[in-house]
């Protein structure tokens, strides 16, 4: 660039050299160097350039003094130039100014070349973008559908349009706690533990079928109503079954707590994955935060899973943990960050059901929760579920039916089953045969479906009003059902006086067959009779494995009938421990061996005075005698007096 100013000022030289002075030459030179300014700068920011370093009226000037120092300022665009050169310093200058005239002139190229690179630059740039935009448009737009995906979509839409009539179970489900039947003390106690302004976690024990769960969600609805009770109007019913929870212990999976996924090996989701991100799924008690969680058959849930939902009822929040998070990362969105940091919410009231016996239960969980027992449900009260079953579904009963279904269960759900079953029957045999009248069940129906269901009757043994000699009811329980233990005894006179022998069921444990030998001292104190002059057989009717000494008592009074030949009254049970002294001790169970003696129609039961606090205080229907010794029974039964007995 400097060469072509030499040669462009050079030739302007050699022109005017043999035509003009030195001084033409030097003024066309500073004029010359002014008009290159004014193509790089342009005009206008010349003017204005010049206004700024005070060098506009210098350039206006007639000396060439003053222009080349207007020069000067302007090129090295420093307003302190102030001393006007001479002539003879003027050539040197200009020679300075072209030299910076032409850097500028080669800045400029430069930098006109690098905004041209930079516009194609970010043209290019552009481009990319609006085309990124595009794609992603289009993929919004289209979404991760194709034909196969839409047509498996179109299938299940079309069979969720299809919709069945509603199942009787559904109908026939209680919609209020006066539709639970036999149920009135449990949902009392349920009620008071929960509808409180301090309520407490609790477990359903009971039987299956008795309305555990429904009683459960009805108890919640009841106390969001009730005033200052902490359960707002939405407040969720979070129900699982414990049975099907199931975890890894790497914590891989976790429906009830919740679990990290990690963004290798678990599959956090594809935007927290790509950055390293661990992704939290909360679980089930953060689902029921301010509710309830319901749990059904809690003592089938991992013991090492309920001592994690221990630690979770005792901090009311879930904490997680990952080798992958990173809390100073900046890239971790701000939820995450706080479930990481503070854990996420679960405070809930819990609500376990379960089948199980109290004592099978983790006594960590029953120390933090209230219990309440739901109760066997005795014939009335099943005949009572099948009358208010029959009003829902608008047919008419044969009078015996609700007396029959309720031979064959002591279930609720199941009494349902077998009603809608001889519903369903009834309306298949109108349709049949083209009747047009309202439903009626017939006992005939309901007998075809006990058949075809292979149903037998629950209770097995009945009372009568008869008297047997030699055999008596027992009492024994199982889980939450009692029942009655039918025993017999026959005695003969030993072939040799002192030889006799005494047998009794293979299948007893060893209490049982003990209670045989307290029996037989009892019988000798308190009649004379010395067994060993008899052959006796004892036996339990069914084979029955008892074990324990509560069928002590009832096994004394059978073997005391026979060698007596005295009658016993077919309605009325006994259970307790005989002593070799003739008392009656406590023995477990009484609640549940109440309902078991109700369900076979038993009048009357004598049961130890030291059980008389384990009685139901509203009983009904039945007959409770507390009794002391052996001697009390024999006289309530015999009408008789010990000495009269002994002659």
């Amino acid at each position: 660039m400097k060469v072509f100013l030499e040669k462009f000022m050079g030739n302007s030289k050699e022109q005017v050299s043999g035509q003009f002075s030195e001084a033409d030459q030097l003024q066309r030179q500073v004029t010359a160097l002014f008009g290159l300014l004014s193509s790089i700068l342009g005009s206008d920011k010349l003017v204005l350039k010049a206004g700024k370093l005070e060098a506009l009226q210098l350039m206006s000037s007639e000396k060439i003094e003053e222009r080349v120092l207007a020069l000067q300022k302007l090129a090295f665009e420093d307003p302190t130039y102030d001393t006007l050169p001479t002539m003879e310093e003027i050539p040197a200058i200009l020679e300075n100014i072209q030299e910076e005239i032409a850097d500028i002139i080669a800045r400029r190229t430069v930098e006109e070349e690098l905004e041209k690179k930079i516009g194609e630059k970010m043209t290019q740039r552009h481009e990319d973008y609006i085309r990124e935009i595009k794609m992603q448009v289009i993929k919004e737009n289209a979404g991760p559908e194709n034909a196969q995906t839409l047509k498996k979509l179109a299938i299940l839409e079309k069979l969720d349009s299809k919709k069945l009539a509603r199942s009787a179970m559904e109908i026939l489900r209680p919609q209020c706690f006066e539709e639970i039947v036999g149920q009135e003390r449990a949902v009392k106690a349920l009620l008071a533990k929960l509808a409180s302004p301090f309520p407490q976690h609790i477990i359903l024990y009971g039987p299956p079928g008795v309305g555990k769960t429904t009683a459960a969600r009805l108890a919640l609805e009841v106390a969001k109503g009730i005033k200052g009770a902490p359960f707002v109007k939405d407040a969720a019913f979070i129900e699982v079954d414990g049975t099907t929870l199931r975890w890894d212990p790497r914590e891989v999976t976790n429906p009830l707590l919740g679990s990290v996924h990690d963004p290798i090996y678990q599959g956090a989701r594809r935007d927290l994955a790509e950055t390293g991100i661990p992704e939290p799924k909360l679980g089930l008690v953060t689902d029921a935060h301010g509710g309830v969680l319901f749990i059904d058959e809690i003592g089938e849930l991992d013991p090492a899973l309920q001592n994690k939902l221990l630690k979770v009822l005792e901090d009311k929040r879930v904490f997680f943990d990952s080798a992958y998070y990173d809390p100073n990362d900046n890239n971790v969105p701000r939820y995450i960050k706080k479930i990481f940091d503070e854990g996420a919410p679960a405070d809930f009231i819990l609500i376990g059901a379960t089948t199980r016996d109290a004592e099978d239960i983790n006594p960590a969980v029953r120390s933090r929760c209230a219990e309440v027992f739901f109760e066997p449900l005795t014939p009335s009260a099943i005949q009572g579920i099948i009358r208010q079953a029959a009003g829902k579904l608008e047919v008419e009963l044969e009078k015996q039916i609700p007396e029959v279904i309720s031979e064959y269960t002591i279930e609720g759900r199941k009494a349902i089953n077998i009603l809608a079953d001889a519903y369903g029957l009834a309306c298949f045999k109108q349709q049949q045969d083209n009747i047009h009248e309202p439903i009626k069940i017939s006992l005939k129906d309901v007998y075809e479906v006990v058949q075809t269901s292979r149903l037998t009757p629950y209770v097995m043994h009945k009372a009568s009003e008869e008297q047997e000699i030699g055999k008596i009811f027992g009492l024994g329980v199982a889980g939450y059902l009692g029942s009655v233990l039918e025993i017999e005894a026959v005695a003969f006179p030993a072939r040799s006086q002192g030889q006799g022998n005494i047998r009794f069921n293979d299948t007893a444990g060893s209490m049982a067959k003990d209670s045989v030998f307290n029996a037989a001292s009892v019988i000798r104190k308190l009649s004379g009779e010395d067994i060993s002059n008899y052959d006796i057989h004892v036996n339990i009717v069914g084979g029955g494995r008892i074990d324990g000494p509560s069928a002590g008592v009832a096994i004394m009074l059978a073997m005391l009938s026979a060698i007596k030949d005295q009658a016993l009254p077919q309605n009325i049970a006994v259970t307790g421990e005989v002593s070799i002294q003739g008392k009656v001790r406590a023995v477990g169970g009484i609640f549940e061996k109440i309902y078991g003696a109700k369900q076979a129609g038993i009048k009357k039961v004598f049961i130890p005075e030291e059980n008389i606090k384990d009685v139901p205080t509203d009983l009904k229907g039945i007959q409770v005698i507390p009794v002391k010794t052996v001697a009390e029974i024999l006289e309530e039964i015999f009408h008789i007096k010990i000495n009269e007995l002994a002659s």
